[in-house]
């Protein structure tokens, strides 16, 4: 049953544009972008902070209280990975990372038109049903 599962929109800017919402997304190049958020009580995080974020919470604390710690340490090491995340963006709504449908869908339908006039570069929405989203690799994952 889809009504069992939040949501997540996510984006991916172009390099220049990414930087520019990581170190200021009030900028007036990304207006269109933020005028949508603010309708929707959203806000950007970028996917390279936020897993930077994690290691560091988890080295503060003890990373055997943080499974994920070496998967994504390993990930922000890698220079291809951390290119691609330092382009990628999570929409959170009201202030969560996952939401209802009925906050997904229409935030994913006022992005579509900036996803086709080229501001963003990709758009998507995931859920959190767990056949549908990969897994950490076996070396990582706890027994």
């Amino acid at each position: 049953m889809s009504d069992e599962w939040q949501y997540q929109v996510r984006i991916n800017l172009e390099d220049t544009r990414a930087e520019t919402a990581r170190q200021n997304p009030q900028d007036p190049s990304l207006t269109p972008l933020g005028d949508i958020l603010v309708r929707h009580n959203a806000a950007l995080k970028c996917q390279y902070d936020a897993f930077a974020g994690y290691c560091a919470e988890a080295e503060a604390q003890g990373i055997d209280k943080y499974p994920l710690y070496q998967w994504t340490k390993d990930t922000i090491e890698d220079p291809a990975k951390k290119a691609k995340y330092l382009k990628a963006f999570t929409l959170y709504v009201d202030g969560d990372q996952v939401y209802d449908k009925a906050k997904a869908d229409p935030l994913e339908a006022d992005l579509q038109p900036l996803a086709e006039s080229g501001l963003l570069d990709k758009l998507t929405k995931h859920d959190t049903n767990p056949a549908n989203n990969p897994q950490p690799p076996k070396k990582y994952r706890q027994s």
